[in-house]
């Protein structure tokens, strides 16, 4: 647990050196959290819709569906707020993750930037319901899901021995066995 919780500690320390075991801890921890949130929103929303009953024909209450609905619009609240307390703990061991493989945290900026311009031009196409800013949008969101890939592999690779331009190793290690044996 003491991996899992280490970039709460270190909430918005973006400087620094984070070793793989505290990233995939902590992405286990973000994983157990959506996923307990999901189960939760599925058993909200099937019981607020069993409690209703149905009609005669057999389709459910409307009263039934008022308050899935609201059940799930609460817990989408929740969540969002959850989302962004999280924000920043989950970006900082990311950026320092990326530090550690002694790459700049600029790099995070290849998926965040085709993810975010694909939400606006999404907006943008739903609002004129313009095709080409539509297709736009999916193309940025290709880019974003290859930038997303690429990111991974920088996050599985080992980091670098002894201390980079970002800190010192995490492991504690010189890096020069020169170094280490004089």
């Amino acid at each position: 647990m003491e991996w899992m919780l280490m970039p709460l500690k270190r909430y918005a320390e973006f400087t620094g050196r984070s070793r793989r075991q505290e990233f995939w801890m902590y992405m286990l921890l973000l994983l157990i959290i959506w996923m307990i949130a999901f189960f939760g929103i599925m058993v909200m929303g099937v019981g607020a819709l069993s409690m209703a009953g149905a009609n005669a024909d057999g389709s459910p209450r409307v009263a039934g569906m008022m308050g899935m609905f609201a059940s799930m619009g609460i817990i989408a609240v929740i969540l969002g707020i959850v989302w962004l307390a999280l924000l920043i703990p989950t970006l900082a061991v990311q950026i320092r993750r990326l530090h550690d493989t002694d790459r700049s945290g600029w790099w995070i900026m290849i998926y965040w930037g085709p993810a975010i311009l694909s939400w606006i031009v999404n907006i943008a196409g739903a609002a004129n319901q313009s095709s080409g800013l539509i297709m736009l949008a999916g193309l940025c969101s290709l880019l974003a899901l290859i930038a997303s890939i690429v990111l991974l592999v920088f996050w599985c690779l080992p980091g670098t021995n002894g201390p980079n331009r970002f800190g010192p190793d995490p492991l504690g290690g010189v890096g020069n066995l020169s170094q280490t044996f004089q």
